[in-house]
Protein backbone atom coordinates (compact mmCIF):
# COMPACT_ATOMS: atom_id res chain seq x y z
CA UNK A 1 0.00 0.00 0.00
CA UNK A 2 2.60 2.95 0.71
CA UNK A 3 4.76 1.70 -2.19
CA UNK A 4 1.23 2.10 -4.30
CA UNK A 5 0.40 5.67 -2.63
CA UNK A 6 3.84 7.18 -3.08
CA UNK A 7 3.55 6.33 -7.31
CA UNK A 8 0.10 7.62 -7.13
CA UNK A 9 1.47 10.82 -5.51
CA UNK A 10 4.53 10.71 -7.48
CA UNK A 11 2.09 11.14 -10.90
CA UNK A 12 -0.18 13.65 -9.42
CA UNK A 13 2.58 16.10 -8.36
CA UNK A 14 3.67 15.80 -12.17
CA UNK A 15 0.44 16.47 -13.78
CA UNK A 16 -0.77 18.81 -11.25
CA UNK A 17 2.78 20.97 -12.41
CA UNK A 18 2.19 19.81 -16.55
CA UNK A 19 -1.46 21.57 -16.14
CA UNK A 20 -0.24 24.47 -14.33
CA UNK A 21 1.85 24.75 -17.16
CA UNK A 22 -0.76 24.16 -19.61
CA UNK A 23 -2.89 26.74 -17.83
CA UNK A 24 -0.05 29.31 -17.59
CA UNK A 25 1.00 29.45 -21.20
CA UNK A 26 -2.35 29.25 -22.62
CA UNK A 27 -3.54 32.11 -20.94
CA UNK A 28 -0.58 34.13 -21.03
CA UNK A 29 -0.21 33.79 -24.95
CA UNK A 30 -3.78 35.03 -25.52
CA UNK A 31 -3.75 38.32 -27.81
CA UNK A 32 -4.02 41.66 -26.11
CA UNK A 33 -2.42 43.06 -23.03
CA UNK A 34 -4.00 43.75 -19.42
CA UNK A 35 -2.66 46.76 -19.02
CA UNK A 36 -4.11 47.94 -21.73
CA UNK A 37 -7.62 46.55 -20.86
CA UNK A 38 -7.21 48.25 -17.46
CA UNK A 39 -6.32 51.81 -19.03
CA UNK A 40 -8.33 51.90 -21.57
CA UNK A 41 -8.06 51.99 -25.11
CA UNK A 42 -7.68 55.48 -25.49
CA UNK A 43 -4.27 55.30 -22.66
CA UNK A 44 -1.24 55.93 -24.42
CA UNK A 45 1.67 53.93 -25.02
CA UNK A 46 3.82 55.22 -22.37
CA UNK A 47 1.09 54.64 -20.00
CA UNK A 48 0.72 51.05 -21.04
CA UNK A 49 4.13 50.49 -20.88
CA UNK A 50 4.83 51.42 -17.50
CA UNK A 51 1.78 49.29 -16.05
CA UNK A 52 2.72 46.64 -17.75
CA UNK A 53 6.30 47.47 -15.96
CA UNK A 54 4.26 48.08 -12.49
CA UNK A 55 2.44 44.31 -12.87
CA UNK A 56 5.35 42.52 -13.60
CA UNK A 57 4.45 41.30 -16.95
CA UNK A 58 7.63 42.78 -19.07
CA UNK A 59 9.79 40.36 -17.33
CA UNK A 60 10.50 36.66 -19.14
CA UNK A 61 8.14 34.23 -19.13
CA UNK A 62 9.62 31.64 -17.31
CA UNK A 63 10.10 34.17 -14.28
CA UNK A 64 6.76 34.92 -14.36
CA UNK A 65 5.79 31.00 -14.46
CA UNK A 66 8.15 30.61 -11.37
CA UNK A 67 6.51 33.28 -9.36
CA UNK A 68 3.38 32.24 -9.91
CA UNK A 69 3.69 28.41 -9.03
CA UNK A 70 5.70 29.96 -5.97
CA UNK A 71 2.61 32.08 -4.91
CA UNK A 72 0.62 28.86 -4.91
CA UNK A 73 2.88 26.73 -3.20
CA UNK A 74 2.73 29.53 -0.13
CA UNK A 75 -0.87 30.70 -0.37
CA UNK A 76 0.35 34.01 -1.79
CA UNK A 77 -1.64 34.12 -4.86
CA UNK A 78 -0.73 37.87 -6.00
CA UNK A 79 -2.91 40.87 -6.35
CA UNK A 80 -5.55 41.59 -8.70
CA UNK A 81 -4.84 43.31 -11.59
CA UNK A 82 -7.87 45.34 -11.73
CA UNK A 83 -9.10 46.35 -8.26
CA UNK A 84 -4.97 45.74 -6.81
CA UNK A 85 -6.55 43.44 -3.72
CA UNK A 86 -5.02 40.50 -2.71
CA UNK A 87 -6.57 37.59 -4.55
CA UNK A 88 -6.44 34.69 -2.03
CA UNK A 89 -9.26 36.47 0.75
CA UNK A 90 -11.52 37.42 -2.64
CA UNK A 91 -11.02 33.79 -3.83
CA UNK A 92 -11.34 32.43 -0.42
CA UNK A 93 -14.98 33.98 -0.36
CA UNK A 94 -15.72 32.31 -3.03
CA UNK A 95 -15.31 29.20 -2.63
CA UNK A 96 -17.40 29.85 0.80
CA UNK A 97 -20.45 29.42 -1.75
CA UNK A 98 -19.00 26.73 -4.09
CA UNK A 99 -17.59 24.08 -1.88
CA UNK A 100 -20.83 23.54 0.02
CA UNK A 101 -22.85 24.31 -3.40
CA UNK A 102 -20.81 21.39 -4.76
CA UNK A 103 -20.79 18.90 -1.85
CA UNK A 104 -24.81 19.37 -1.18
CA UNK A 105 -25.30 18.67 -5.14
CA UNK A 106 -23.01 15.59 -4.77
CA UNK A 107 -25.13 14.21 -1.84
CA UNK A 108 -28.13 15.15 -3.46
CA UNK A 109 -27.12 13.12 -6.38
CA UNK A 110 -26.19 10.25 -4.35
CA UNK A 111 -29.44 10.23 -2.49
CA UNK A 112 -31.47 10.07 -5.67
CA UNK A 113 -29.09 7.88 -7.60
CA UNK A 114 -28.20 5.07 -4.95
CA UNK A 115 -32.09 3.86 -5.01
CA UNK A 116 -33.11 5.20 -8.24
CA UNK A 117 -30.76 2.72 -9.90
CA UNK A 118 -31.42 -0.62 -7.47
CA UNK A 119 -34.49 -0.37 -7.54
CA UNK A 120 -34.66 0.11 -11.29
CA UNK A 121 -32.46 -2.77 -11.59
CA UNK A 122 -34.19 -4.86 -8.93
CA UNK A 123 -37.69 -4.43 -11.30
CA UNK A 124 -36.07 -3.84 -14.23
CA UNK A 125 -38.47 -6.24 -16.12
CA UNK A 126 -41.55 -4.65 -13.90
CA UNK A 127 -43.26 -1.48 -14.96
CA UNK A 128 -42.06 0.08 -11.77
CA UNK A 129 -38.62 -0.81 -13.25
CA UNK A 130 -39.26 0.37 -16.69
CA UNK A 131 -40.85 4.15 -15.21
CA UNK A 132 -37.61 4.45 -13.05
CA UNK A 133 -35.48 4.02 -15.96
CA UNK A 134 -37.51 6.05 -17.81
CA UNK A 135 -37.29 8.93 -15.30
CA UNK A 136 -33.51 9.07 -15.25
CA UNK A 137 -33.47 9.70 -19.29
CA UNK A 138 -35.71 12.92 -18.59
CA UNK A 139 -33.39 13.97 -16.13
CA UNK A 140 -30.47 13.61 -17.82
CA UNK A 141 -32.02 15.51 -20.98
CA UNK A 142 -32.72 18.41 -19.00
CA UNK A 143 -29.62 21.09 -18.89
CA UNK A 144 -29.25 21.78 -14.86
CA UNK A 145 -29.89 25.66 -15.67
CA UNK A 146 -33.29 24.90 -17.20
CA UNK A 147 -33.83 22.91 -14.08
CA UNK A 148 -33.07 25.39 -11.95
CA UNK A 149 -34.83 27.73 -13.53
CA UNK A 150 -38.50 25.91 -13.04
CA UNK A 151 -37.14 25.21 -9.70
CA UNK A 152 -37.42 28.95 -9.06
CA UNK A 153 -40.60 29.62 -11.01
CA UNK A 154 -42.41 26.56 -8.39
CA UNK A 155 -40.53 26.82 -5.37
CA UNK A 156 -39.53 30.23 -5.10
CA UNK A 157 -42.29 32.63 -6.82
CA UNK A 158 -45.23 30.22 -6.51
CA UNK A 159 -44.77 28.32 -3.27
CA UNK A 160 -42.28 31.01 -1.53
CA UNK A 161 -40.52 28.17 0.18
CA UNK A 162 -36.69 28.62 -0.64
CA UNK A 163 -34.87 32.45 -2.16
CA UNK A 164 -34.60 32.62 -5.32
CA UNK A 165 -31.45 34.40 -5.88
CA UNK A 166 -28.57 35.55 -3.72
CA UNK A 167 -26.43 34.29 -0.53
CA UNK A 168 -26.71 34.96 2.62
CA UNK A 169 -23.15 34.87 4.33
CA UNK A 170 -22.44 32.33 6.59
CA UNK A 171 -21.58 34.32 9.40
CA UNK A 172 -25.17 36.35 9.38
CA UNK A 173 -27.39 32.94 9.35
CA UNK A 174 -26.01 29.34 8.74
CA UNK A 175 -29.87 28.35 8.21
CA UNK A 176 -29.77 31.00 5.71
CA UNK A 177 -26.96 29.93 3.74
CA UNK A 178 -28.14 26.87 3.13
CA UNK A 179 -31.06 27.89 2.10
CA UNK A 180 -29.63 30.20 -0.28
CA UNK A 181 -27.59 26.82 -1.63
CA UNK A 182 -31.08 24.64 -1.83
CA UNK A 183 -32.00 25.28 -4.60
CA UNK A 184 -29.15 25.45 -6.69
CA UNK A 185 -28.05 22.17 -5.02
CA UNK A 186 -31.15 20.40 -5.55
CA UNK A 187 -30.88 21.45 -9.69
CA UNK A 188 -26.84 20.29 -9.69
CA UNK A 189 -27.80 17.08 -7.84
CA UNK A 190 -30.84 15.93 -9.54
CA UNK A 191 -29.48 16.06 -13.04
CA UNK A 192 -26.10 14.37 -11.97
CA UNK A 193 -27.93 12.17 -9.72
CA UNK A 194 -30.04 10.71 -12.87
CA UNK A 195 -26.67 10.04 -14.78
CA UNK A 196 -25.18 8.21 -11.98
CA UNK A 197 -28.62 6.04 -11.90
CA UNK A 198 -27.82 4.96 -15.02
CA UNK A 199 -24.66 3.51 -14.04
CA UNK A 200 -25.97 2.51 -10.62
CA UNK A 201 -28.20 0.39 -12.43
CA UNK A 202 -26.02 -1.04 -15.00
CA UNK A 203 -23.46 -2.05 -12.12
CA UNK A 204 -26.09 -4.08 -9.85
CA UNK A 205 -27.68 -5.56 -12.93
CA UNK A 206 -24.15 -6.80 -13.99
CA UNK A 207 -23.97 -8.13 -10.15
CA UNK A 208 -27.50 -9.63 -10.30
CA UNK A 209 -26.54 -12.59 -13.01
CA UNK A 210 -22.97 -13.44 -11.27
CA UNK A 211 -22.62 -17.09 -10.25
CA UNK A 212 -21.55 -16.10 -6.40
CA UNK A 213 -25.12 -14.29 -5.90
CA UNK A 214 -27.21 -17.19 -7.99
CA UNK A 215 -25.28 -19.11 -4.84
CA UNK A 216 -26.34 -17.41 -2.13
CA UNK A 217 -29.60 -17.32 -3.29
CA UNK A 218 -29.63 -21.39 -3.79
CA UNK A 219 -28.74 -21.12 -0.10
CA UNK A 220 -32.24 -19.78 0.66
CA UNK A 221 -31.44 -15.70 0.97
CA UNK A 222 -33.48 -13.49 -0.98
CA UNK A 223 -31.96 -11.94 -3.96
CA UNK A 224 -32.15 -8.17 -2.58
CA UNK A 225 -30.44 -9.53 0.63
CA UNK A 226 -27.66 -11.31 -1.51
CA UNK A 227 -27.25 -8.51 -3.42
CA UNK A 228 -26.60 -6.11 -0.38
CA UNK A 229 -24.63 -8.74 1.63
CA UNK A 230 -22.63 -9.99 -1.48
CA UNK A 231 -22.72 -7.62 -4.13
CA UNK A 232 -22.50 -4.62 -3.32
CA UNK A 233 -18.86 -4.09 -3.33
CA UNK A 234 -18.26 -5.55 -6.77
CA UNK A 235 -21.13 -3.23 -7.81
CA UNK A 236 -19.50 -0.12 -6.29
CA UNK A 237 -16.68 -0.41 -7.86
CA UNK A 238 -17.94 1.18 -11.60
CA UNK A 239 -20.26 3.71 -9.13
CA UNK A 240 -16.87 5.31 -7.50
CA UNK A 241 -15.19 5.96 -10.87
CA UNK A 242 -18.26 7.73 -12.46
CA UNK A 243 -18.86 9.43 -9.25
CA UNK A 244 -15.56 10.88 -9.25
CA UNK A 245 -16.71 12.34 -12.56
CA UNK A 246 -19.53 13.41 -11.51
CA UNK A 247 -17.51 15.76 -8.89
CA UNK A 248 -16.01 17.16 -11.81
CA UNK A 249 -18.97 18.12 -13.28
CA UNK A 250 -20.53 19.65 -10.48
CA UNK A 251 -17.61 21.92 -10.15
CA UNK A 252 -18.46 22.73 -13.85
CA UNK A 253 -21.99 22.95 -13.59
CA UNK A 254 -21.35 25.13 -10.60
CA UNK A 255 -20.39 27.86 -12.64
CA UNK A 256 -23.49 28.04 -15.07
CA UNK A 257 -25.61 27.64 -11.84
CA UNK A 258 -24.13 30.61 -9.85
CA UNK A 259 -24.95 32.24 -12.52
CA UNK A 260 -28.81 31.13 -12.58
CA UNK A 261 -28.90 32.15 -9.04
CA UNK A 262 -26.48 35.17 -8.70
CA UNK A 263 -24.28 32.98 -6.10
CA UNK A 264 -20.94 35.06 -5.43
CA UNK A 265 -19.54 31.71 -5.95
CA UNK A 266 -16.12 30.62 -7.55
CA UNK A 267 -18.11 30.52 -10.84
CA UNK A 268 -19.28 34.09 -10.94
CA UNK A 269 -15.91 35.44 -9.81
CA UNK A 270 -14.51 33.55 -12.65
CA UNK A 271 -16.82 34.78 -15.22
CA UNK A 272 -16.25 38.61 -14.06
CA UNK A 273 -12.50 37.80 -14.29
CA UNK A 274 -12.12 36.82 -17.79
CA UNK A 275 -14.65 39.52 -18.85
CA UNK A 276 -12.05 42.57 -17.34
CA UNK A 277 -9.12 40.29 -18.45
CA UNK A 278 -8.05 39.50 -15.05
CA UNK A 279 -5.44 37.02 -16.14
CA UNK A 280 -3.88 36.35 -12.51
CA UNK A 281 -7.69 35.61 -11.22
CA UNK A 282 -8.21 33.40 -13.99
CA UNK A 283 -4.51 31.42 -13.57
CA UNK A 284 -5.33 30.98 -10.15
CA UNK A 285 -9.10 29.38 -9.98
CA UNK A 286 -8.25 27.69 -13.17
CA UNK A 287 -5.54 25.94 -11.92
CA UNK A 288 -7.87 25.20 -8.65
CA UNK A 289 -10.47 23.29 -11.27
CA UNK A 290 -7.95 21.55 -12.42
CA UNK A 291 -6.52 20.69 -9.23
CA UNK A 292 -9.75 19.21 -7.84
CA UNK A 293 -10.15 17.30 -10.52
CA UNK A 294 -6.51 15.58 -10.79
CA UNK A 295 -6.57 14.97 -6.92
CA UNK A 296 -9.98 13.78 -7.19
CA UNK A 297 -9.21 11.30 -9.79
CA UNK A 298 -6.38 10.14 -7.07
CA UNK A 299 -9.30 9.80 -4.25
CA UNK A 300 -10.58 7.36 -7.10
CA UNK A 301 -7.64 5.60 -7.20
CA UNK A 302 -7.52 5.13 -3.65
CA UNK A 303 -11.05 4.30 -2.80
CA UNK A 304 -10.68 1.35 -5.69
CA UNK A 305 -7.80 -0.05 -3.53
CA UNK A 306 -9.66 0.12 -0.10
CA UNK A 307 -13.07 -1.58 -1.90
CA UNK A 308 -11.20 -4.18 -3.53
CA UNK A 309 -7.52 -4.60 -2.20
CA UNK A 310 -6.97 -7.40 -5.10
CA UNK A 311 -6.64 -4.23 -7.72
CA UNK A 312 -2.79 -4.09 -8.61
CA UNK A 313 -3.49 -0.50 -8.89
CA UNK A 314 0.03 0.04 -8.58
CA UNK A 315 1.48 -2.22 -10.91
Amino acid sequence: MPRFLWRRLLTTILTLLAASLLVFVVLNFLPGSPAQVILGTQATRAAVRELTVKLGLNQPLWMQYLHWIGGLLTLHLGRSYISGQPIAPEIGSALSVTAPLVLLGLLVGVAVAMPTGVVSALRHRRASGTILAAATQLGIAIPNFVLGILLIIVAAVYLRLLPASGFTPWTTSVVGALQSLALPAISLGLVEGAILSRYVRTAVLGVLSADYLRTARAEGMRRHQALLRHGMRNAALPVITVLGLELSGLVIGAVVIEAVFTLPGAGSLLLSSVANRDLIVVQDLVMLVAAVVIVTNLLVDIMYRVVDPRIGLGS
